[in-house]
């Protein structure tokens, strides 16, 4: 699974600063994040969430889910309970029992379990997995858009 990590680059370049600058930002060193801008490996929820907020754009946007890009999303911190609940309304919303989902996701029934307790933040990779395949929004997820729906 790969995130469109174009946007990463397009927007870092727009406003003029390197990788450990926004490195820096985000908190982590400047080899971290070039392996994220270059696909090397995907980016945590968490400094999703914190470039949105920095660069004014929503997640799909970063995750180039939507061409959608200025908008005004009130991004809080990422409560992994309330995103538990959101993947256990989107999954009954398609009928998809637990074991199906972890079929679609590569991954354990025990591991979808935790995220829908909210025990673990599901990984980046996973939530844009469930988003692209239902046209469900990251930012409805993370509790920053009011609508499931992307635009």
């Amino acid at each position: 699974m790969k995130l469109e990590n174009d946007k990463l680059f397009e927007l870092r370049e727009y406003n003029n600063l390197t990788q450990k600058a926004v490195g820096e930002i985000l908190g982590v060193r400047q080899q971290t994040y070039a392996e994220w801008e270059k696909g090397k490996k995907i980016i945590p929820l968490k400094h999703l969430v914190t470039l949105a907020i920095f660069y004014k754009v929503s997640i799909d946007y970063l995750t180039g889910l939507t061409r959608n890009k200025k908008v005004n999303y009130n991004y809080k911190p990422l409560n992994k309970k309330e995103i538990g609940e959101k993947i256990v309304y989107v999954r009954n919303l398609n009928n998809i029992k637990q074991k199906d989902l972890a079929d679609i996701l590569n991954t354990s029934p025990s591991t979808v379990c935790a995220y829908e307790k909210g025990n673990t933040l599901i990984l980046t990779a996973f939530l844009y997995q469930i988003a692209k395949e239902y046209n469900i929004s990251i930012d409805w997820f993370v509790g920053a858009n009011p609508k499931i729906k992307r635009n």
